[in-house]
């Protein structure tokens, strides 16, 4: 009897484990260059106060400036999100023009002008997700990191957001909301795509589902499809948590040995064991160019570069 309800037992199936993603925004938003930033960013707070979702925002002062877009960061910070950083000039740790010193002055600028607003976390968005071209730049810069008290705030889902923003600007700058409209709804299902994608390899090198960190950006189109683009997840079985809860899983405090160094912590390490099939860089324009092209979604002018 005993060994039958062993037999019994293994054969039970046990829930997957429910797939978990939070919400990160880099950059922020500057009023004196974009003079709809201040409503971009309420529609943001309103639609995650509205969804009661914790998120994250890592803003760089390229991207602010020193005044009033400081002010909107400020925002976040008073409704509750978190602040991480995201240097002062969001430039690449790959570039050849840019030394570890200068980076670290950039990450420590950052700090001095963001530092003080509550729920300010001591964690770094690298630009560009990008880590290091050289072992002396990685490596510089992870020991600075814990020198410091700062961990990395990777991401395990990276997208191209910021590219079907701009095809969504530009369908609106020419007065046709029907594609902007596609472009929305095609936006929707890249995301859950991606998502996908990276949860699979995910489970593929993690044998499990560790808890997601999405990187998304503060701009129009996320202003305007974010309602939306919550439902869909989690009509697909995703469920949200704070990104300070995911970065608690211990995916994100890896460190794969690759160079460049960088892009989604779940692609790194795909990388560093040598998968086959893997593109570089993931989330370029031009994966995604030819199949909105093939719909008539992108205007001449917004073609990637």
């Amino acid at each position: 009897m005993t060994r039958l309800l062993m037999l019994l037992a293994l054969l039970v199936v046990i829930p997957a484990r429910a797939q978990t993603l939070s919400l990160t925004f880099d950059d922020g938003l500057d009023p004196d260059t974009q003079p709809a930033a201040a409503g971009w960013n309420a529609q943001l707070l309103a639609h995650l106060e509205q969804l009661q979702i914790h998120a994250m925002v890592f803003p760089s002062l390229a991207r602010t400036g020193t005044g009033s877009g400081t002010a909107l960061i400020a925002q976040w910070s008073a409704a509750g999100h978190a602040v991480g950083n995201h240097t002062s000039e969001h430039r690449s740790l790959a570039a050849s023009s840019t030394s570890l010193a200068t980076f670290i002055e950039q990450v420590e600028q950052a700090q001095r002008h963001y530092g003080h607003l509550p729920g300010w976390q001591r964690m770094l968005r690298f630009p560009y997700l990008k880590e290091g071209n050289t072992a002396d730049k990685r490596d510089g810069m992870r020991s600075w990191l814990e020198e410091n008290d700062y961990r990395a705030a990777p991401v395990s889902i990276d997208a191209s957001d910021w590219y079907y923003n701009l095809l969504y600007l530009s369908w609106l700058e020419n007065g046709d909301s029907g594609k902007a409209g596609q472009i929305q709804q095609a936006y929707i299902q890249h995301l859950l795509d991606r998502a996908a994608y990276y949860e699979q390899l995910a489970r593929q090198l993690l044998g499990r589902s560790p808890d997601h960190v999405l990187l998304l950006h503060t701009n129009r189109l996320n202003a305007d499809a974010l309602p939306q683009l919550v439902s869909a997840f989690q009509g697909h079985g995703w469920r949200f948590i704070s990104p300070l809860q995911a970065f608690d899983d211990v995916l994100y405090r890896q460190q794969p040995d690759i160079l460049p160094a960088g892009e989604s912590i779940v692609w790194a390490l795909a990388k560093a064991q040598d998968l086959p099939g893997l593109r570089y860089p993931a989330e370029d324009a031009r994966y995604e160019q030819p199949a909105l092209q093939a719909q008539g979604l992108v205007p001449a002018k917004s073609a990637p570069r």
